[in-house]
């Protein structure tokens, strides 16, 4: 028996260590199964009530022990011998394959589907709104020098971007910037880990899988581009893009 050969302390040690193991293996399931990633609070709430059954005094205890399954979950995929990891992205926890597999992972998703694909002006005015969000119609078209309306349905479209309010000038025009699919798209936790310009122009095409490379003429002057004067007049046709599909912010 355990007990015969643990002692009393070895097998509370013991039960703890199950007790964990089987936390971790919930959490693993759920990160898995999530088509979107899931937030501490969502896989708090999921687990609470076996983990108070298991012994958890409060809210605080399952918390904490929550916390600490995941940072070992996390661990436990970051080693070598695993393809994939557990990435903190767009606020929660997703799964997703390790930098130095996406070549074959690629090369096996393109085998599957057709490519996704978006035009080289939609790829530009996507980046000009990464970089300079939030964002008017007529400050993106001031930026890439050629009408941007068309684009802005399509990105609107694919969720990759999202309004943000009106600012705060005569017309009141709409201000856009990325959305929660932007960041999951790209796995990035949030705005603040987008890379240079020439990476992130890389980025795009290898996300969309696109045969096409972005300009380079008008995007690569997004981050050297001061901030345009606010447009005096809203868009009619922005207006029109944006009315039905006011969506969540990004997280």
């Amino acid at each position: 028996m355990i007990g015969d050969k643990l002692g009393l302390a070895g097998v509370a040690g013991a039960s703890r260590i199950i007790t964990t193991m089987s936390l971790k293996a919930k959490l693993e399931a759920i990160i898995y199964a999530a088509e979107t990633p899931v937030t501490l609070d969502q896989l708090i709430e999921l687990v609470k009530e076996s983990v108070l059954s298991e012994g958890a005094a409060d809210g605080t205890e399952v918390k904490s022990r929550v916390r600490l399954a995941l940072e070992e979950l996390i661990a436990d995929y970051y080693a070598p011998d695993h393809g994939i990891e557990i990435r903190q992205v767009a606020g929660g926890y997703r799964m997703s394959t390790k930098a130095e597999h996406h070549d074959i992972v690629r090369a096996f998703a393109k085998s599957l589907k057709p490519p996704i694909r978006l035009s080289l002006p939609a790829l530009e005015t996507l980046a000009v709104i990464a970089y300079k969000q939030p964002i008017t119609v007529p400050e993106i078209s001031e930026i890439r020098g050629v009408d941007s309306n068309g684009v802005i349905a399509t990105l609107l479209d694919r969720k990759l971007i999202t309004t943000a309010g009106r600012k705060a000038v005569i017309g009141r025009p709409i201000l856009y910037k990325t959305a929660k699919e932007f960041l999951m798209r790209f796995g990035l936790k949030d705005v603040g880990e987008l890379p240079s310009m020439e990476e992130f122009e890389k980025l795009v095409a290898e996300s969309f899988q696109s045969d096409l490379l972005p300009a380079t003429s008008g995007a690569s002057e997004i981050a050297k581009t001061h901030d345009s004067e606010p447009a005096e007049a809203a868009d009619e046709s922005e207006l029109a893009t944006a009315k039905h599909q006011e969506s969540d912010p990004a997280a």
